[in-house]
């Protein structure tokens, strides 16, 4: 492999908060229909383990007969327009006669119970378009590997762009790459069967590097203020059998994340946004983390986490804020490790 001509050091001049982070979570390659992929965090779970997750709920539901009567409405507009996607790149499998049998509420929660399997109605990535999903992806890997992982949390849009852009190891994004990423973060949701809030609207989203701060020894950062205040609360209360699993996520790393999950789900995306909200849609954009076992690895973004001295300590202390609650009508799983902030 050829050396870059780029100097490293000016390149990471983007980023004033120092040295390259270190990657904390778990990190694994895995072959999928010939091609590599990577799963780190909360992507390397099994299918097992991710339909046990669901089971342990703490919440109350959020209002079933409001969320039912405009989920209704959505489905009559649907069944009423023959192409409901905006994107060009995205394929429905589904047609309006399998709308009308399967379009429910009960079937719709059946999903979520079963949230790895493939489903009549998902929709799923074109397939002429896979490949450019896959080159993106490892673009966005090489990126990654350049700056740190740490660093690849809190990278911009346009940062990563430059950086591909100056480091001849990287290369740069092809139009038809940026024009692929642009569309999964711009086309609604919904149209996947996830309904949660989008809370970042713009693509080229910048977090403030004057308003976070890294945790050291985790490669994560947080948010100054209400988000560093309460880890640290939270660490002095639990003592040193919790870490901090995941920080910031910035709209690449997130776009990066579900990309990953759409890999392993060979386009479907529908499926990839049963486990991981897509890009924009995070709350870890805006001021929420992850926290675990130390020592449990893969296993704290699992049940398993729920039933540990340390999760029953966070939720009697309160800390726990079930962002997707008990058979919650929003599309995603449910999270025992995920600390509200917001």
């Amino acid at each position: 492999m050829g050396r870059s001509v780029v100097n490293r050091r000016g390149v990471l001049k983007v980023f004033s908060l120092g040295a390259l982070g270190v990657v904390s979570g778990q990190f694994a390659w895995r072959g999928i229909q010939g091609f590599d992929g990577v799963f780190y965090e909360d992507i390397d779970i099994s299918p097992m383990e991710l339909s046990q997750s669901i089971r342990l709920m703490t919440t109350p539901a959020p209002d079933a007969r409001a969320w039912l009567q405009a989920f209704q409405a959505r489905s009559l507009k649907r069944l009423q327009e023959p192409s409901p996607l905006v994107s060009p790149l995205l394929a429905p499998i589904k047609t309006i006669k399998t709308m009308k049998s399967t379009h429910s509420v009960a079937h719709y929660q059946q999903k979520m119970l079963n949230f790895e399997a493939a489903d009549v109605e998902d929709v799923f990535l074109d397939s002429a378009q896979y490949p450019l999903l896959i080159s993106a992806f490892k673009r966005m890997g090489r990126v990654q590997r350049w700056v740190g992982h740490g660093n690849f949390n809190v990278i911009s849009f346009d940062e990563m762009l430059g950086c591909a852009a100056k480091v001849t190891t990287v290369g740069a994004f092809s139009r038809a790459e940026t024009a692929l990423l642009d569309e999964l973060f711009t086309t609604d949701a919904s149209h996947y069967g996830f309904y949660g809030d989008k809370v970042i609207s713009n693509l080229t989203h910048e977090i403030p590097r004057r308003e976070i701060g890294k945790i050291s020894r985790t490669g994560h950062f947080l948010f100054n203020g209400d988000a560093h205040k309460l880890y640290k609360k939270l660490m002095a209360d639990l003592g040193q059998s919790v870490e901090l699993t995941s920080g910031i996520r910035s709209v690449v790393k997130q776009s990066h994340l579900f990309m990953a999950k759409t890999i392993q789900a060979t386009g479907n995306l529908s499926r990839a946004s049963r486990s991981l909200a897509p890009p924009g849609y995070s709350f870890h954009g805006i001021g929420d983390f992850d926290v675990g076992k130390v020592g449990f690895g893969a296993k704290n973004f699992t049940e398993a986490f729920a039933h540990t001295p340390e999760f029953k300590r966070l939720f009697d202390l309160g800390y726990i804020g079930i962002r997707y609650p008990k058979e919650n009508l929003l599309g995603v799983r449910y999270e025992p490790w995920h600390i509200k902030v917001v």
